[in-house]
């Protein structure tokens, strides 16, 4: 498993790719906070890479009172699916 890891990491940053895997496989409101937490990685560089993926189209924030939700766009849930698949495939 280790070995699939590395390679996987190779063609992947691992970060951004298991942001995309973890909204996409959410039974519930995703919010920067959680996320950072379920992918081990601070809320600031989270925020970052969400409004990296924002301006890619993969991702949208829907503000809910003061908080922003997190929501996967077609292409956005598209990339997570795929990114999964070459994650089994290796």
């Amino acid at each position: 498993m280790r070995k699939k890891k590395v390679i996987f990491d190779v063609f992947f940053r691992e970060k951004p790719a298991m942001m995309l895997v973890e909204l996409k496989n959410a039974d519930a409101n995703v919010y920067a906070s959680v996320l950072a937490k379920q992918i081990d990685c601070t809320y600031s560089h989270v925020v970052k890479i969400l409004q990296e993926m924002q301006k890619a189209e993969l991702i949208n924030f829907k503000k809910e009172g003061r908080l922003k939700l997190l929501e996967l766009t077609k292409k956005g849930r598209d990339v997570a699916s795929n990114i999964e698949s070459i994650r089994t495939m290796l």
